[in-house]
């Protein structure tokens, strides 16, 4: 595993990227998630990216993590090779999991979720990569 991206809950992707702009960063994706009822932009650092989330709706699950804890650090995401695999080995393992299956994600991607019970409080996303 890999680090992917660092998620992160915000009330305005627009005003949140002039910030990153002002370091140097500059959002090279962006994508309306409908399933998740989020608006993403991808901003990718040496190592990694940062994923911009803002829902498009309040009672989606970024909403009411904004109307909950406000904006910040949403999830950490993972890349793996295999997210059936990995699924079954957590669930073997009895970690608590989110989604029990993948689901579509950004990007073409595959996507699941560890409870954050499971990890000592860190929402972490499982995220397979179309295979080319």
């Amino acid at each position: 595993m890999k680090l992917d991206h660092i998620g992160v809950a915000v009330r305005n992707i627009e005003q949140s990227l002039k910030a990153y702009e002002a370091l140097g960063l500059e959002a090279v994706h962006r994508e309306r998630v409908e399933k998740d009822r989020v608006d993403v932009a991808f901003v990718p650092f040496e190592g990694g990216r940062f994923e911009l989330l803002e829902p498009f709706e309040e009672s989606s699950p970024v909403g009411k993590f904004l109307a909950k804890r406000g904006q910040g650090i949403h999830h950490v995401a993972l890349g793996v090779d295999n997210i059936d695999r990995e699924l079954t080995r957590l669930q073997d393992a009895g970690v608590r999991l989110i989604d029990q299956a993948a689901r579509p994600g950004a990007e073409g991607t595959r996507v699941a979720f560890v409870h954050p019970e499971s990890t000592g409080g860190v929402l972490v996303e499982l995220v397979e990569r179309p295979h080319e």
